[in-house]
């Protein structure tokens, strides 16, 4: 019986830092072909982005379908020198699983895996099917990978019910956290343009930076929303401000700021943009300014709680003995693509070390969340 842990291991020792795939793929394919997984793979390609390799795996043709999604490639390992362990050397210790990528997202693969193909070994697929979606291109630009995969699939036919993403998701033990959604992601950048001078003479000049705090504290001061059911409030993070002046004596010609704002559903990306235009033009309406937003595929989305959100919940709690919570909460993820073409939950280890050093999991929890997916599937084509 070919285990998560094993699967996770043969993955880590891959390097796989993105858009470099250096083989994981390739385990990922032997591994769902070994069980009479059809494997398929697909390079797609962008001007100014690098190609990215990604994988389809599918094993039975009837409806319902449901969909297990992923990505292989993982963050840099920073300084190799801080690690334990070598951060692709898939070592265990204190009985963990240490090694970049083993909590986001390999591991989570990896268990994933190991339950369809315990799953499809001992059950009929005749009545439904289990499919696979493995991106190379998460954790970079998101431009072609899972975006460009769904379309691939739908083109050819394939269609899916429902999608279990194994993104880390619990905060301190398997079984905290499902999430049902996530929230959207926009980012902002403000310009606004003065003139320069001596600061002895600012009748002569124009200080931009009296604006632009005007401006950023016009944009904090005053909540988004108060957020819904499901979701917190909407908030606006600065996360940079800079006049790239190194004298104390001169008064700058320009002052710049970006923003990021993560977003609940009662936005869109349009509507979020007029009104961060319209909070700008009214805390400086003689400013010069230019304000520009980063093209975003991140936008808020909810899969409403009912019986597939009750499926994978029941099947948590009869494995850890957790009721999960269900949360909104965190980053962005491929789910924002995978919503577009069935309800999507994520489940999967415990975040707490992912993208840093010494990145680890229990080896307990990879057989766990294993054996999680395993009861879903089996009450969802009961």
């Amino acid at each position: 019986m070919t285990s998560a842990l094993d699967i996770a291991r043969d993955l880590i020792r891959c390097a796989s830092v993105t858009p470099q795939d250096e083989g994981a793929l390739d385990v990922v394919g032997r591994h769902l072909a070994s069980a009479g997984f059809t494997i398929e793979r697909v390079t797609f390609s962008a001007p100014g982005t690098p190609d990215i390799d990604n994988l389809y795996a599918r094993i039975g043709t009837g409806s319902p379908c449901l969909m297990f999604a992923g990505h292989t490639d993982v963050v840099p390992p920073g300084d190799t020198t801080q690690w334990r362990f070598p951060p692709f050397s898939a070592q265990i210790a204190d009985d963990m699983l240490w090694g970049r990528g083993a909590v986001d997202m390999k591991g989570g693969l990896a268990a994933s895996m190991a339950a369809a193909i315990a799953y499809v070994r001992t059950h009929d697929m005749t009545k439904g099917s289990i499919a696979f979606l493995v991106t190379g291109d998460e954790e970079g630009p998101a431009v072609n990978g899972t975006v460009k995969l769904l379309d691939w699939a739908k083109a050819r036919g394939q269609n899916f019910d429902h999608c279990i993403l194994g993104e880390p998701t619990n905060p301190e033990a398997l079984g905290d956290m499902l999430k049902i959604g996530r929230r959207g992601s926009l980012t902002g950048r403000l310009v606004v343009h003065g003139k320069q001078g001596h600061v002895g003479y600012p009748h002569l000049a124009d200080n931009p930076i009296d604006a632009l705090v005007a401006i950023l504290a016009a944009l904090k001061s005053k909540p988004l929303d108060a957020g819904t059911a499901h979701f917190d409030a909407s908030n606006l993070e600065i996360t940079s401000v800079d006049v790239g002046n190194g004298a104390t004596n001169v008064i700058p010609g320009a002052a710049r700021a970006v923003f990021n704002i993560r977003f609940n559903d009662l936005w869109t990306p349009e509507s979020l943009r007029a009104e961060i235009e319209q909070r700008v033009r009214a805390a400086a309406p003689q400013a010069r300014l230019d304000l520009a937003f980063d093209p975003t595929n991140a936008v808020a989305f909810l899969t409403t709680p009912g019986p597939f959100v009750d499926l994978v919940a029941n099947a948590i709690a009869a494995e850890t003995g957790r009721r999960p919570q269900l949360s909104t909460t965190g980053g962005t993820s491929d789910a924002r693509f995978i919503q577009a073409f069935c309800p999507v939950v994520e489940f999967g280890l415990v975040g707490a070390t992912m993208h840093g050093i010494d990145e680890r999991t229990r080896i307990a929890d990879l057989a766990q969340l294993s054996s999680i997916y395993q009861r879903a599937m089996a009450a969802y084509f009961a």
